[in-house]
């Protein structure tokens, strides 16, 4: 009977199963790596303008069913006064930047030679006079108009996928029930408000994060032009604009948007001070920027720690290349709540999945083919009932 008894207890069909099905749903998304990516940025754009549009639906009372309209085309005026302000500078002062890219490359190059005639050991890594810098800048040139039809294909692909993303958060924004009813009617009853609580609280994060992600780039694209045109320092507002578009990678592109005006004053007769003063006026406003401006305008649902969110990013951009860049905290921040939720919550602290004690009723909805969610009229929650009959029965 002992031996019958494990035998009803393990059973090995069940678990092999599931450890197929997970290796193989690990195989799928490993392949479809690229799609989902381009469906979470498509998620963040439907919680965007869903943001957008409830703000205009209470402050404007504009009608809910012209709130969405009317947020994309707040963002597509946005946008387009943007490029209108911003693209022609910018364009102007990159093309000057490409004229005279030559220059400053020459200019490095003498000061790395004196400072390799300065400090012998570096003769062996680095030989004066053979100008490395030039034929590598000439060498990615030539490269990349040798490749020209699979530049293009690559365009192509990339504008495909920016449509792409864009429709499908725009019927996510749309129909957000319909999506999100149908995902929580994959889990069973029991499980399901836990369910809609952690997708209410990861859309709450990813909104905190894409409102203080577009200030953020604001403030420091705007403070780094300033505080780099007070210095003189050209091109003052290419490296803004650069400044507020790397503020995406965390850490990397603040130090690549500090050092890189540097190099192009370091040059000068008193281009030591001047790049000096560059760095601090970098540091400065990264720092203004972390201390003061991002705990209040990010809530601290996305408040992640700064050595998690560095190997994550490291980890992301291995596995995923440029475009995983672009999610990796957005990502962080969904996977925190997750953890939080299930993993410390239900299965640490020992809650469960099964409570006993219910937090509000059960109610089934159901996702509707023309888009919504179907409630019973009755909201008799039989599980709590059941819950409650089995405590109160004699044991």
């Amino acid at each position: 009977m002992s031996g019958e008894g494990a035998a009803r207890r393990f059973k090995f069909a069940p678990i092999l199963t599931a450890t197929v099905f997970t290796v193989l749903l690990l195989w799928i998304a490993g392949k479809v790596a690229h799609v989902l990516l381009l469906l979470f940025l498509g998620i963040m754009i439907s919680q965007y303008l869903g943001a957008l549009a409830g703000l205009l639906h209470r402050r404007l009372r504009i009608p809910e069913g012209w709130s969405l309209a009317a947020a994309v085309l707040v963002s597509l005026g946005g946008l387009g006064l943007l490029i209108w302000a911003l693209v022609p500078p910018v364009i102007a002062q990159t093309q000057e930047l490409v004229r005279v890219l030559p220059t400053y490359i020459t200019g490095w190059e003498t000061a790395i030679d004196r400072l390799a005639t300065r400090v012998p050991a570096l003769a062996s890594v680095y030989t004066p006079g053979q100008h490395k810098l030039i034929l590598a800048v000439y060498q990615q040139v030539t490269g990349q108009f040798g490749n020209v039809v699979p530049k293009v294909i690559g365009m192509v692909e990339l504008a495909i996928s920016l449509f792409s993303v864009f429709v499908m958060g725009l019927y996510l924004a749309l129909h957000p029930a319909l999506y999100r009813e149908w995902l929580i009617a994959l889990f069973p009853p029991i499980h399901r408000d836990l369910v809609r609580d952690i997708l209410t609280e990861c859309g709450q994060s990813l909104r905190a994060y894409i409102v203080g992600l577009l200030l953020t780039m604001t403030f420091l694209g705007t403070l780094t032009a300033i505080g780099l045109s007070i210095l003189h320092v050209p091109y003052a507002l290419t490296f803004g604009v650069f400044t507020g578009i790397a503020t995406i990678v965390p850490f990397f592109g603040t130090l690549l948007a500090t050092a890189l005006p540097a190099l192009f004053v370091i040059t000068a007769p008193d281009g030591g001070s001047r790049a000096l003063w560059v760095v601090v006026v970098g540091i400065a406003v990264h720092l203004i920027e972390g201390n003061i401006v991002s705990p209040h305008i990010i809530s601290k649902q996305v408040d992640l720690p700064p050595v998690l969110t560095i190997v994550f990013v490291l980890i992301v951009g291995t596995l995923l290349g440029g475009l995983g860049l672009l999610v990796a905290v957005p990502a962080l921040a969904v996977i925190m709540v997750i953890v939080r939720r299930i993993l410390l919550t239900r299965v640490y602290e020992g809650q469960g999945f099964r409570r006993t004690t219910r937090e509000r009723a059960l109610v089934l909805r159901l996702p509707a083919s023309e888009g919504g969610v179907i409630v019973p009229r009755s909201t008799v929650d039989v599980v709590s009932a059941l819950e409650r009959q089995t405590a109160a029965a004699p044991v």
